[in-house]
């Protein structure tokens, strides 16, 4: 029977750096069980994971901060991008739609950073996927948006079902790429096109 890591072997010892995970490989290659009792951690698995985890989320959160200030630099006086003019119900109805596609693109990564993904499959496809497009009546919206636009808008649809794919298949990383795809092609649309 290994020995117990218990938080009195961290003590003092800051979670970053290569000290922090030489200590805790050493205990892991050790096959120590945990404090719980319930399961026994195999070498590197469980550590290797967290560590790929931490990476991933911290490049969503940067990107997702970059497009931010990105976006928000840029006022309407100096706007260069292309405006497309709608009838005001509709540029009500395409606003609704581009809030819903921002909290769901929130939900999904909340259930990534949980080891949800199937449940972040559901609601990509659902709500921002191809399946999607009656609910957002995209077809009634097409007509008034220039060739670009719609390429644009066709983009970010097929991507999120291709995320919903990627994240069935239950591995972490590439459903992260996958869902860069996502917001690529709203970062490309939200870059080359306005409707106020």
């Amino acid at each position: 029977m290994g020995r117990s890591i218990s938080e009195s072997n961290l003590v003092g010892v800051p979670f970053t750096g290569k000290r922090v995970l030489d200590h805790h490989a050493e205990h892991l290659d050790s096959g120590i069980r945990r404090n719980d009792g319930i399961r026994e951690v195999y070498p590197r698995i469980f550590l290797t994971r967290r560590i790929k985890r931490t990476k991933m989320t911290k490049n969503v959160s940067l990107i997702t901060i970059c497009c931010l200030l990105i976006i928000s630099t840029t006022s309407a006086n100096e706007d260069s991008r292309q405006y497309v003019k709608l009838p005001e119900m509709m540029q009500q109805h395409m606003m609704s739609n581009m809030r819903d596609h921002l909290a769901t693109i929130n939900i999904i990564l909340k259930n990534l950073s949980s080891d949800k993904l199937d449940e972040a499959a559901e609601i990509a496809e659902s709500r921002l996927g191809m399946t999607s497009l009656k609910l957002h009546n995209a077809s009634h919206m097409a007509k008034f948006m220039p060739e670009g636009m719609q390429q644009a808008g066709t983009n970010m649809h097929r991507a999120a079902s291709r995320f919903a794919l990627k994240a069935q298949e239950g591995d972490l990383l590439p459903a992260y790429y996958a869902l860069t795809e996502i917001t690529s092609a709203c970062v490309a649309c939200h870059s080359g096109y306005r409707i106020r």
